[in-house]
């Protein structure tokens, strides 16, 4: 019988297109993934692979066997999300993927609260900009700020998220709206989330006055008298040194929905449900920035 776990390893090889990202996505060392595959063809008696020095390519045969074992994957996270959808007790890991802002902003500073109602729960709070795949499991659940797409997930909308623009009280050039300089993304990050795009449209032509790739180190350097910066209203209103500048015509004017989403066969999950209940009491509370 051929070894799920060589299978597994495969799987990620022609996902990632290399030994090294491969590795980088089990979290395992090179020589493994390496072993892994070798395993795996000299079992099969066949090449499925072809090791290019800086990427693998799969051969004719390694494309139908990734077909297969594509299919055996998914099967094996069916399995897992099954067992996990029928988990009464409120115990155990459950991962919430959100946005760095909402991990920093919100979520993080009410961890104490959750841990006091649900102290069996290990709550596991994933900072990422990219979207998961509720499907293979790389998160339980996500706060995600756009319209979710997956065929087998929930979805709720919880609110939306508005941005605005912010400087230091003492931004020299905080009444001359010509000389602003601008606080953006770093061109790595510009593409991966929607507000990054649109910062990018929004100040072409301006004065660019730094790069900062998260919106919290945004803040921090907008507090400090860096330049202008485009962020959520519920993190540039809490802060004291920083003004919201009246400016409410595009092309400054943003914000982006607000979706808790859920893959369905968790959602009578306990922990998870327990999770989702928490998440959705500190995003539409009364008085909440994020409610509609």
């Amino acid at each position: 019988m051929t070894n799920w776990e060589d299978l597994r390893h495969f799987v990620a090889v022609a996902q990632s297109g290399s030994l090294s990202g491969a590795a980088r996505a089990l979290k395992v060392d090179h020589a493994t993934v390496s072993r892994r595959l070798a395993v795996l063809e000299d079992r099969l008696q066949i090449r499925l692979v072809e090791r290019l020095p800086r990427s693998c390519r799969l051969t004719v045969m390694g494309e139908r066997v990734l077909e297969f074992a594509t299919q055996m994957e998914d099967q094996a996270f069916a399995i897992e999300r099954a067992a996990r959808g029928e988990q009464a007790e409120l115990s155990g890991r459950v991962t919430l993927s959100a946005s760095p802002m909402l991990v920093e902003g919100v979520l993080a500073e009410r961890l104490g609260d959750f841990r006091a109602r649900y102290p069996q729960i290990c709550l596991s709070l994933a900072a990422q900009r990219q979207l998961v795949s509720l499907g293979r499991r790389e998160a339980d659940l996500a706060l995600r700020m756009s319209r979710p797409a997956e065929l087998r997930s929930v979805a709720r909308k919880l609110g939306r998220v508005e941005f605005a623009l912010y400087a230091s009280r003492d931004y020299p050039r905080l009444h001359d709206p010509e000389g602003w300089e601008f606080i953006v993304y770093d061109a790595s990050v510009v593409e991966s989330f929607p507000h990054g795009d649109w910062m990018q449209k929004a100040t072409a032509g301006r004065g660019i006055a730094c790069e900062v790739t998260s919106s919290i180190g945004q803040l921090v350097a907008a507090r400090a008298g860096a330049g202008v910066a485009s962020l959520p209203c519920f993190l540039g209103d809490a802060e004291e040194k920083l003004q919201r500048l009246p400016v409410t015509d595009a092309p400054f004017a943003f914000n982006e929905e607000l979706w808790l989403v859920v893959h369905r066969d968790l959602t009578r999950a306990a922990p998870v449900r327990a999770v989702m209940d928490f998440v959705i009491e500190v995003i539409c509370a009364e008085g909440s920035p994020f409610v509609d």
